[in-house]
Formats: structure tokens, sequence, C-alpha cells
């Protein structure tokens, strides 16, 4: 929440013709509002205390030219390297068909679609791991992402992310795995948005291995068929709605979660939400446990807690991934209703309500509060 009692005594906007790092350094100092608020939140929690912050610098995007951008990542390329502030990427309705990448120098940067809803702007491609690179080779599942965040402190809301990878009419490609949205960063809140696909939609990935990797997916819908919430990421999709999607064939068969979380660190934490789409019962597992590289030292981790569960999801919720059995790794459920929860046993861990008491998502999170800015 803004805690901020300040009343915003301007806004700055970057002007068409004048450099956004010109802009940002001179935006008044004494300006506060609720981005502010948010940069002043994540200034406390590295141990930074300063009066006031920057203004937010507001850079818009219409593919119709009444904006300064006509593309998204034309706005991101706009950014300094090194921006110390908040930095907002105003998108005006429409289908921004492109590749965005935010790289690991421009921190700070909010990526807001201005429409009624978050249906009415949309950034969307269609690569997958195996699909032929201008250069030679093809772009693997990490390549794939319609989205690439790899700046710590960003932000989306308000919009829809989406990998359209047509499966059926590729079958003879090697590798449909198709990301909508790949994060590698610290501290990515994704507020009000859609990110949709069919394989491997949500990739939640770090910088590195020995990197934390915080994500925190709130009021949002994340749509897929194959390991759609996966990587080593320490996520949490809190008050959202899963939705399950038949394969490209009409059939009905999935895995909603694929953690490689490492031993010391937290995995993902589906919290509060809802399980649903038009896909037959008992088809859907939970979860299975992804050891990337086969490495034996992962400890993956997923955790539904609190949840309505449709039918869709299989009695016995977890499976065995690449040789290594989930019942050494951390799969556990807590509270879920509705047609697919279930009883404890040795197919279906329950979380104690001690052990429950260490699984909140301020577990998760640690000292990082999310702030919209």
């Amino acid at each position: 929440m803004n805690r901020s009692k300040a009343r915003p005594r301007g806004h700055r906007t970057a002007v068409v013709g004048v450099p956004l790092a010109l802009v940002a350094a001179t935006a008044t100092a004494n300006t506060a509002s609720g981005a502010e608020a948010g940069a002043d939140a994540h200034d406390r929690v590295h141990g930074r205390a300063h009066a006031r912050a920057a203004a937010a610098v507001t850079l818009t995007v219409a593919k119709d030219g009444s904006g300064m951008y006509t593309t998204v990542q034309a706005a991101v390329d706009a950014v300094p390297a090194g921006n110390a502030s908040r930095v907002v990427i105003s998108v005006k309705p429409g289908t921004y068909r492109e590749l965005v990448k935010v790289p690991s120098n421009k921190p700070h940067v909010t990526i807001q679609g201005t429409g009624g809803s978050r249906k009415d702007t949309v950034i969307v491609y269609n690569n997958a791991a195996g699909t032929a690179k201008p250069g030679g080779g093809t772009y693997g599942t990490s390549g794939s992402a319609t989205v690439a965040v790899e700046a710590d402190d960003f932000q989306a809301r308000n919009l829809t992310l989406s990998n359209d990878f047509d499966e059926r009419a590729n079958q003879s490609l090697s590798g449909h795995q198709a990301v909508a949205l790949r994060t590698a960063a610290d501290q990515v809140f994704l507020d009000g948005v859609i990110v949709e696909g069919d394989q491997d939609t949500l990739l939640l990935d770090t910088a590195a291995k020995e990197k934390l990797g915080r994500v925190y997916v709130r009021n949002s819908y994340v749509v897929g068929n194959v390991d759609f919430i996966f990587g080593r990421a320490s996520a949490v999709i809190d008050q959202s709605v899963i939705t399950l999607k038949k394969r490209w064939d009409g059939s009905s068969a999935g895995y909603i979660t694929a953690p490689s979380t490492a031993a010391d660190r937290k995995g993902i934490l589906i919290n509060r939400s809802v399980v649903n789409g038009d896909v037959s019962a008992g088809t859907f597992y939970l979860g299975r446990n992804w050891h990337a590289g086969g490495d034996a030292a992962l400890d993956p981790q997923t955790t539904v807690r609190d949840s309505t569960l449709s039918a869709a999801v299989k009695a016995t919720p977890w499976v065995d991934m690449g040789g290594f059995s989930w019942k050494d790794d951390r799969f556990a459920e807590y509270r879920n209703t509705g047609p697919g929860s279930g009883a404890a046993s040795t197919d279906r861990p329950q979380l104690t309500d001690a052990q429950a008491g260490g699984q909140e998502v301020a577990d998760w999170l640690g000292t990082w509060t999310p702030t919209a800015s």
C-alpha cells in the first residue's frame, strides 16, 4: 500500500525530442506520488534511506503514432542504462506483435496497459524452442519468450503477454515449448495481467543459480497446459486464476508447475487462487519435479494452499520427472477446496497447521513488500 501522505504537486512526462536521461535528471525532486512511494519502499528494503525520490518518468506507446513510440521495445530502448528511478511505459490499447526485452541494466521499469481491460493491450509473438533463428540455430525454450525481463524491480499491469505459437501447424518442428514471459530478475511484480500460451507459458527464472529471484503475481490469469508455470525462482501466484487448456489435438493432459528450486530457496507458492478450465476431469497434475540438467542437488518445491481446484486435477496430483521421485522433493497442499481437492495420503501430502505457518506469502517474499508504482 502507498503510505505516503504527500499530495502530488505535478506530473513529469517526457517530451518527444527530449532525451529521456535529461528529463529524468531534471524531474522535480520534491514530487511525491504512488510510483515514488513504491521506489521509497524498494530503497528501504535495501537499507538506502533518502528524503524524497524523483517523480516517475512516463513514456507513451501507441500503434497509431499518437504516442512517443509505436513499439514497446522502442520505449524500453529509450530508458537510460542504470536508471535510478521509476520509468512507466504506458501502452495504449492494441495488439503489439513484437519481442520485448528489458535488459538487466534497466531496473525500475513498469509496463502498463491503459485500456479498460487487461485484454485491450496485448504483446504477442510466436517463437518456439525449435523455431529457427535468423543467424542459425534455434531459440531454445528460454529464447522463445515473447517478453523477457532481466531487470530487477520490474512491474507489469493491465495487459496480456502471449505466445501464440501454432502447434498444430508446426508438428514437424522439434521443440514446441513457447514462452510468453520469462523473468530472470529479483522483485518482479505482475499485477492484473494475463500470461497465456500452451507449453512453458511462464518461465520464472533467476539471473544465475546463486542469485535470488522473487516474483509476485497478483489478480492475474496464467493459461497453459504443459509445465506452464516453471523455473527456479521463488514465485507466488496469489489471488489469481490458473486456466487449463486442451492440447493442440483436443486432448486433455498436462502439468501446472515444474519447479527447479535450489535446496536453500523457496519454489512456487500458489495461494488463494482458482484452478479451472474447459478440460476433462482427472487429467492434470498440480506439478512435477524438474531437476534441470539432471542436477540431483536441486530440491524442487510447489505448495498449493487455500485454493479452489476444479475436477481437472488428478486424485494423485504430483508425478516424477526425469528419473527423480517427487516424494524426495517438496510438494504439498493445505486447505484446498473444490472437486479436485483431496484428503491427505502418501500420494497427496498435506501441510500441518504448524508447517503451513512457515509457508505463507511473506515467507516467500522476505523483506520485499510489492508496491504498485
